[in-house]
């Protein structure tokens, strides 16, 4: 199998007081290496439970999912967790830094939980700090920095173990307009080097940074469109038609 990440059918069914509610409804995905893809639609429409599924913060009620060709949806809890330390980076929209670490010690902490000597793991959290220009407040706890800051912060984090797929969820939601460009600057940098990227928002100006977008609503997949080259603002008011 060629795509770092692919579904078949994948499906989510919430209970709340005897009534099933489906989240996310027989979705069919693949991503192929090097690709960056956006997730797009309304609040409620499944988008981040799809995101969640993708990276085992959410398990399936029914489908499949595959890493790198390989099954993985029935992984236990631990398997999943050692998964995401090696192959899966995310990135939230509330950041989630570990408010009593500093800068440097998030950053570097996923890398030595994988076992990264710790001289390897302290040059690659360096020279991440330093690629997203904030090298100046390691030393910072998270809640001194900026939102913009922090969520660099988070990126660095996603990366330090080089991921196969950076997973995004509203990565600039939380977000002044500057901030979230120079976010979004950071995460196209880093797919025109090749990183593999899945990101979900609901703002048309974020999803056209993408190769391709998909459309979901009421949990299921509506359409997508490819953007290719394509970053002007007649590619963004293509994205808002779609959405209405």
């Amino acid at each position: 199998m060629d795509n770092v990440l692919f579904t078949e059918s994948l499906s989510k069914t919430y209970a709340a007081d005897s009534i099933e509610v489906d989240a996310v409804r027989n979705v069919d995905l693949a991503i192929a290496p090097g690709e960056f893809v956006s997730i797009m639609g309304p609040s409620g429409c499944g988008k981040s439970t799809l995101l969640h599924m993708l990276g085992g913060l959410d398990r399936p009620t029914a489908g499949a999912v595959w890493l790198r060709g390989e099954r993985v949806d029935g992984l236990s809890e631990k398997g999943w967790a050692l998964l995401r330390r090696r192959h899966i980076g995310f990135v939230f929209q509330f950041f989630n830094l570990i408010g009593n670490l500093s800068v440097a010690d998030n950053v570097e902490l996923p890398a030595l939980l994988m076992g990264m000597p710790a001289r390897q793991a302290r040059a690659r959290r360096q020279e991440l700090l330093a690629d997203l220009g904030i090298e100046d407040v390691a030393h910072q706890v998270p809640g001194r920095i900026s939102g913009g800051q922090q969520q660099r912060v988070a990126l660095a984090r996603a990366l330090v173990n080089g991921p196969a797929v950076l997973l995004a969820d509203e990565p600039t939601g939380n977000l002044d307009s500057a901030s979230a460009r120079e976010v979004m600057d950071v995460i196209r940098r880093y797919h025109r080097a090749g990183q593999t990227i899945v990101l979900v928002t609901h703002d048309p100006r974020v999803a056209a940074a993408a190769d391709r977008v998909i459309h979901m609503r009421d949990g299921a997949i509506t359409d997508e469109s490819r953007l290719g080259g394509a970053r002007d603002s007649a590619s963004v008011a293509s994205l808002v038609r779609l959405e209405v």
